[in-house]
């Protein structure tokens, strides 16, 4: 299970993302509760927050994937980590000084986007830079143990301070966070890295990305469940605020133990993860499937304790889906072309956000946040559904294509593997 940390540059990069992904969820938490404070406890406006912070990743990640594969990876998350935590220093000011205003907010978010727009596909495709492929869907689940590790402290964490202190010195604590990811970087062992050659600069360089990953069904059927499940699952943050103060009257340390309920799911689905060897199409479906069940029900869960032990079992699915769809992805994309493809899922798995968030918030002013967190469910296993039947006409397509060429070599095309795996997972 935790064969990857016998790698030095591995323990290294594992340490720091537990100290910084702890600082992040902190934040996210504490400005979660800000713009409610800000705004009295505005729904669309909390929407809008996570809208603007993804939104830079549905405009511009694709291009942040190309940056992934034209530099060096470890200088570019070095850079990035600095901007993230300069962000967080700037915005702690505003916050500890009664200077903060909305706009701030909606601005830092923004930001934040922009940066990940480089940062997230290029830390995703360092990984197997630093413990090579067969050891990659091992790091892959245990990265997800720590970020989820860190889901469950964080919030719970800030929601205790933020009954202290307030929310701003949840800020300048996660500025602090990002020096040990930095640390962990700079202190790697260049000559233990499998690092490829940097992909030259040339015109067409996206245009070919997605030629590439439109080519192949076996990246296809990922880059669609999570497009279609992760319209929700970005947003579920808002629904969980929603629900913690509109509909069981939390305040902000319940609010933080819902969170950390999702996250302990979430673990426990990445450690068991760790444990696989090999990614399964079953294992994608299924998660996203069960993934909007389990948003319906607690939709309606009757009393928090309820709602808790549901949030539970959604964060079990949700990192079977994240795990399973970024090892298909990273093994099965070469490597001068991992930065782009890595963009891609990144693109997928967050640009859902700016949409599912506006509509989650505003369902929940016009409809309460019961039917809003219920209906985002409904939603999910609806596009789970489609993803299924986009992937296998689209694999069909590519098994009239390569039929002759399977047939000639005595098995299967990879269209045509595609196509009976997901018929057999639906």
């Amino acid at each position: 299970m935790f064969r990857s940390l016998r790698n030095h540059n591995y323990r290294l990069f594992a340490i720091g993302g537990v100290v910084s992904n702890t600082g992040t969820w902190m934040q996210r938490t504490a400005q979660d509760w800000l713009i409610l404070d800000l705004t009295r406890g505005s729904g669309s406006a909390l929407g809008v927050t996570v809208a603007l912070q993804f939104l830079p990743v549905l405009l511009f990640g694709l291009w942040g994937g190309i940056v992934a594969d034209r530099y060096p990876k470890r200088r570019v998350l070095v850079a990035a980590q600095s901007l993230l935590g300069l962000l967080a220093l700037m915005m702690g000011v505003l916050v500890v000084t009664g200077t903060a205003q909305v706009w701030h907010v909606y601005v830092m978010a923004f930001l934040l986007g922009l940066v990940a727009c480089v940062e997230v596909p290029t830390r995703q495709s360092f990984v197997v830079e630093i413990v090579g492929r067969r050891d990659l869907p091992n790091a892959i689940a245990l990265n997800s143990s720590s970020f989820n590790l860190a889901r469950i402290v964080g919030p719970a964490v800030a929601g205790v301070l933020m009954s202290w202190t307030g929310t701003g010195q949840i800020f300048l604590l996660n500025a602090a966070s990002f020096l040990a990811v930095i640390a962990g970087l700079l202190l790697m062992r260049p000559s233990e890295l499998r690092t490829p050659e940097p992909v030259p600069r040339a015109k067409g360089q996206l245009r070919e990305g997605l030629r590439y990953a439109a080519g192949r069904p076996e990246l296809l059927l990922p880059l669609l469940i999570v497009a279609f499940a992760a319209i929700f699952t970005q947003s579920l943050s808002t629904g969980i605020a929603l629900m913690a103060r509109q509909v069981f009257g939390a305040g902000a340390s319940s609010f933080g133990i819902a969170s950390s309920a999702f996250a302990v799911g979430a673990f426990g689905g990445a450690l068991l993860a760790a444990k696989r060897v090999k990614p399964s199409r079953r294992f994608l479906i299924a998660g996203a499937l069960c993934f909007g069940v389990f948003q319906i029900a607690a939709g309606f869960a009757p009393a928090y304790w309820a709602y808790l032990l549901l949030l539970v079992p959604a964060g079990m699915a949700v990192i079977t889906v994240n795990t399973t769809a970024n090892t298909f992805m990273q093994l099965g994309a070469s490597p001068e072309m991992r930065g782009r493809i890595m963009g891609m899922y990144v693109l997928v798995m967050t640009g859902g956000a700016p949409i599912g968030a506006p509509l989650v918030g505003w369902l929940a002013e016009l409809t309460g946040p019961r039917v809003a967190v219920a209906t985002a469910g409904v939603l999910t296993v609806v596009g789970v559904g489609l993803a299924v039947l986009l992937t296998r006409a689209i694999a069909s397509r590519a098994v009239t294509r390569e039929g002759a060429s399977g047939d000639r070599m005595g098995g299967q095309s990879p269209g045509e593997q595609i196509v009976r795996g997901a018929a057999a997972s639906a």
